[in-house]
């Protein structure tokens, strides 16, 4: 039944008389106070430069990529108010977190019970809020899941008139209008590395998963193919979205470093390697505006294949940082970490990425991946177990920073 509201004493009426349904349904937003130069929430970027507090800001966080996933699908699961506490102790600022389910069918609450589901996400954010710890959610971590949950192929996230960019743009909107002024919040991100799934030669053979039981479609086409037009598509709506209601923060794709065979994909659909300038090119290409910042991330490689004909991670890092530096979009390397899979080299490649990022002076990086039990065989980082130094170096190489920036 729909209500033709008249006057705003209609709406406060209706608010009270309906209390039991959802109040962000029912009620109109809260008046909160414009966002000021004197009052810059976050991170921002000035010429080039990520801020922080009318200062230039430098820092190495975590990815705690289940600090939400977790008590999405246990509401009793609030271990993350631990998390935040021993991170903020060890001077860790910011994480990095999927902000939503993974697979269609974790995101049920938010159909069934929105209000249920941002009491949850409330309750994370003030909890960052209480032990200083910045966030940068991850709105739409899989690039599968909207198109499932609309139920449209994944072209439609290259078609700014379908359910999948309504949804898309719907949902950025209820997290930034809801959140913008918690001093947690340091930026917001699209999702996580859809430029790895893009233009690929053998596409037809990484199409995204089918399980049904967990709400994916039940088979994929040629529609399901993604396409680098596409994924610029669908960065875009999400950007300006979210520029429409926050215009100050940062904003990050969630995009990988380019694989080294990127341009030739486009190009032609070829492994071929691609040249350095073709490299810049693409990463480029990869992080648009208005996303104002470069985000990549970087894993060491054993066959040495690195992006950019680089012969290490730190080359690698540095080109990058390069790049970054003069189209004036402070880079944000969103992963870097080593598996248990490198041995005894473990710490020293750790190091050559803590050293990199210390001497190329990368403004913004964050391990993965903090207290995720599920990938405790690889990459699983706590205080606790014996990967623990990771978090300590980091702690120190904090410490470094906020002496050559303060």
């Amino acid at each position: 039944m729909k209500i033709k509201i008249i006057t705003a004493i209609l709406i406060s009426f209706l608010c009270i008389a309906f209390m039991a349904c959802d109040k962000s349904a029912c009620c109109p937003p809260k008046v909160n106070p414009p966002q000021t130069p004197k009052s810059k929430p976050g991170i921002y970027v000035e010429n080039g430069v990520f801020m922080r507090k009318g200062k230039p800001y430098r820092g190495i966080g975590v990815n705690y990529f289940d600090a939400f996933y977790r008590v999405l699908k246990n509401s009793n699961d609030t271990s993350y108010v631990q998390g935040f506490e021993q991170l903020n102790k060890a001077g860790i600022p910011f994480a990095r977190f999927m902000c939503g389910g993974f697979w269609p069918v974790e995101n049920k609450l938010y159909f069934s019970d929105k209000k249920a589901y941002f009491n949850l996400l409330d309750n994370l954010v003030k909890s960052a809020e209480k032990n200083n710890i910045g966030l940068i959610p991850s709105l739409f971590w899989y690039f599968a899941t909207v198109p499932d949950l609309m139920k449209e192929p994944m072209d439609q996230l290259g078609n700014p008139k379908s359910k999948s960019i309504a949804f898309i743009k719907q949902y950025t909107k209820e997290i930034v209008t809801r959140y913008k002024y918690s001093p947690a919040i340091w930026g917001w991100e699209l999702g996580n590395e859809y430029n790895l799934g893009i233009d690929l030669p053998n596409a037809s053979s990484h199409r995204p998963w089918v399980w049904p039981n967990l709400g994916t479609a039940t088979n994929r086409t040629e529609r399901d193919e993604m396409t680098s037009q596409q994924m610029l598509i669908v960065m875009d709506e999400f950007a300006k979205t979210v520029r429409k209601y926050d215009k100050i923060r940062m904003i990050s794709t969630g995009n990988a470093v380019p694989p080294w065979y990127a341009y030739h994909n486009t190009l032609n659909r070829s492994w071929d390697v691609d040249t350095v300038e073709q490299y810049k090119e693409i990463l480029l290409r990869d992080n648009p505006n208005p996303f104002n910042t470069i985000s990549v991330h970087i894993y060491p490689l054993k066959d040495k294949k690195y992006a950019a004909r680089a012969k290490s991670v730190s080359e690698l890092i540095k080109v990058t940082q390069e790049t970054a530096l003069k189209v004036k979009k402070p880079l944000f390397l969103g992963e870097f970490g080593c598996p248990i899979s490198f041995g005894d080299e473990v710490k020293q490649v750790y190091m050559e990425f803590i050293n990199a990022i210390e001497k190329y002076n990368v403004p913004l990086a964050a391990l993965w991946v903090f207290d995720m039990e599920g990938q405790k065989k690889d990459w699983n980082v706590n205080f606790k177990n014996n990967r623990a130094f990771m978090l300590d170096e980091i702690s120190k190489a904090n410490k470094k920073i906020n002496l050559q920036t303060n």
